[in-house]
């Protein structure tokens, strides 16, 4: 794909379940990227597969348009026919498929969005993340082999962003259609995505398992306070008496604030570097209650000169420190050697 002073170059091989977030700064070629894949943009070179069929081969001269493509697209804007209700809003995206069972297929979506409540209402009544999960439930209603997702967060504010999160999360869980998700935003990011790909000025820097592209030290895809790694999670203790909850994961397990979930809820854990720091011995006698024993992977200079980025290995999982290049050096730190973490807060992404 070439523009005047921009170049998309990409060649990938994406899993077909969960959210693969397409994430980079404005002008990295995200949204093209998601456009060509839909039809709305066409790659003079380009070939695009959604398992085996085949929506564009320019060897082969074969390029479907959007319509024939089965594919669900939602944009920034949520784009309702204004007057209609929510429920003419959902008919009309029904009108793209001719399966008998369409109206099971929208049930379905109204249930998963929690927006049977909303069904009367004219989008006018609407809060903006009300709009998006109608508009997300319209892209459902088509029964598309993916769907695409266009930086749907971007137009809210900080507290509908927060609304909608949650459906987002249900959709990944419950859903085995695929997702392209566009994004900048590192929440976003760290919340929703299983697969990640970065881009930066057309091309492909970063790609693989999100928890495994966040933990990368030597060109890291989140900067400053935003480093650190994703741990996915079961709450297997509480302690009702302190409010804390214990949550395992493949390596060990960390106390965190109590959030009311049931034993063998499964979580998502953000640790930033930030609140990670190293010790050569188990603590003793310190109020940070999290100690982990580790495996140091590699180490590499941070953003400030003073600071060094190490990455450790807890079992089978990754994790991120950030400390001084005083420290690191005096505590004889290096790649192979074993060392203890400190973890002093962690964010429960639910």
């Amino acid at each position: 794909m070439v523009r005047e002073g921009f170049r998309l170059a990409v060649d990938l091989a994406l899993p077909a379940t969960g959210i693969t977030v397409l994430f980079g700064a404005s002008g990295s070629g995200k949204t093209t990227l998601l456009r060509c894949v839909a039809g709305l943009e066409r790659a003079p070179q380009g070939l695009v597969r959604i398992g085996s069929q085949v929506w564009q081969d320019d060897e082969a001269r074969i390029f479907l348009p959007t319509w024939r493509r089965p594919l669900g697209y939602v944009f920034q804007e949520a784009s309702l026919f204004e007057h209609l209700t929510v429920k003419g809003n959902l008919h009309f995206g029904l009108k793209r498929t001719g399966s008998r069972d369409d109206g099971q297929v929208l049930d379905a979506a109204i249930r998963l969005l929690g927006i049977d409540k909303l069904l009367d209402r004219l989008p006018a009544g609407l809060s903006g993340g009300e709009r998006q999960r109608v508009a997300i439930a319209r892209a459902l209603a088509t029964q598309p082999r993916l769907l695409l997702l266009d930086e749907p967060l971007a137009a809210l504010d900080h507290a509908r962003k927060q609304e909608i999160l949650p459906w987002l999360e249900r959709l990944r869980d419950e859903l085995s259609t695929p997702m392209l998700y566009v994004t900048h935003s590192a929440d976003e990011l760290a919340r929703l995505a299983d697969h990640l790909v970065v881009l930066d000025q057309g091309r492909v820097t970063a790609e693989g398992p999100a928890a495994s592209v966040l933990a990368a030290i030597s060109s890291p895809v989140l900067a400053g306070d935003e480093i650190g790694a994703l741990l996915a999670g079961r709450v297997v203790e509480r302690d009702a008496q302190w409010h804390l909850s214990r949550v395992a994961f493949d390596g060990g397990s960390l106390w965190l604030r109590d959030s009311g979930l049931p034993l063998g809820h499964l979580v998502r854990l953000r640790v930033l570097a930030r609140d990670v720091s190293m010790a050569v011995e188990e603590p003793r006698g310190t109020s940070i209650q999290n100690h982990l024993p580790c495996t140091i992977e590699s180490s590499a200079p941070d953003v400030h000169p003073s600071q060094v980025l190490v990455r450790v290995r807890v079992g089978a999982s990754t994790l991120v420190a950030r400390i001084t290049g005083r420290s690191f050096d005096a505590l004889g730190l290096q790649p192979g050697k074993s060392a203890w973490l400190q973890v002093k807060s962690v964010a429960l992404l639910e």
